[in-house]
């Protein structure tokens, strides 16, 4: 039966290369249905994404392409399939609730295996879709303490990402370490302008024209993980604090929905801090 699988190769730059692993591909008799490449020049960085269909094994395939490739480079055979997601949250349910809708609606392209949560107030939306919901209260845990609980109850799942629907707590670097560039978080645009408790009206007060949302991938440099999604709203004078809040969570729905399905469907390379995406 023939099969169909999303090639993702990144390694340094040499001459040749489209070439060179096209030419694999039709040795193997395999047909090309898409296929982007990028070099980043700075750096000397090539990224390919090509999706084939044909018969083929998924290890004889990638040691015929290590055989064409720089040594460095990191090689993905990937059957387009559902991945299965995590989602971490704390009392903010607009994001959640994005999520979830296009999960029961079968929009979203991955399986949630749990919900979970540092208080217990989103277990009903959670619930009235027949999803795990596991609440690890942090109350009188040093951060490290809770971190602990929470990884005991990840390590449980096979997993492929990690999502923050607006889980509001800082993660410490073994947690992020353990899962390296599988956790994706969503957050409004003004970090690190305006932090703390309300931005929305701290912008308001300095008179903010444009809001917006990013998600990106985290890292133990706060907030500054390699982006995946971004966009940005116009607001007026007209605009209440209020307003831009309810606009800016509109955003930040928008943009996680479109970082998931780029994430899911295997768009995503990261490239330092920053990210190639086809």
């Amino acid at each position: 039966m023939q099969k169909r699988a999303r090639v993702l190769i990144d390694c340094d730059d040499a001459k040749g290369l489209v070439y060179k692993i096209s030419k694999v591909f039709y040795d193997r008799d395999l047909n090309i249905d898409n296929n982007r490449e990028f070099v980043d020049k700075e750096h000397s960085r090539f990224f390919m994404r090509t999706i084939v269909t044909g018969l083929f094994d998924i290890d004889e395939l990638k040691d015929e392409l290590k055989k064409v490739v720089p040594k460095d480079a990191q090689i993905r055979v990937i059957e387009p399939k559902d991945k299965k997601i995590i989602l971490m949250v704390t009392k903010e349910s607009h994001a959640l609730g994005d999520i979830l809708v296009r999960y029961e609606a079968g929009e979203l392209g991955a399986e949630i295996v749990s919900v979970i949560g540092n208080h217990e107030v989103l277990r009903p939306l959670v619930e009235r879709f027949d999803i795990p919901f596991i609440y690890i209260p942090a109350d009188g845990l040093s951060r490290e303490e809770h971190e602990a609980k929470v990884m005991e109850e990840i390590d449980k799942h096979t997993f492929d990402y990690i999502v923050l629907a607006k889980y509001m707590r800082i993660l410490n670097p073994t947690f992020v370490k353990a899962y390296a560039y599988k956790i994706i978080n969503i957050h409004h645009s003004f970090l690190p302008a305006f932090i703390g408790a309300n931005p929305y009206k701290q912008a308001y007060e300095r008179g903010v024209k444009i809001i917006g949302a990013t998600a990106h991938y985290v890292t133990n440099d706060l907030d500054e993980g390699p982006i995946i999604a971004q966009d940005v709203i116009p607001v007026t004078h007209r605009f209440s604090w209020r307003d831009m809040q309810n606009a800016g969570r509109d955003g930040e729905k928008i943009v996680l929905s479109r970082a998931l399905s780029l994430v899911l469907n295997d768009r995503v390379f990261v490239n330092g801090n920053k990210t190639v995406i086809f």
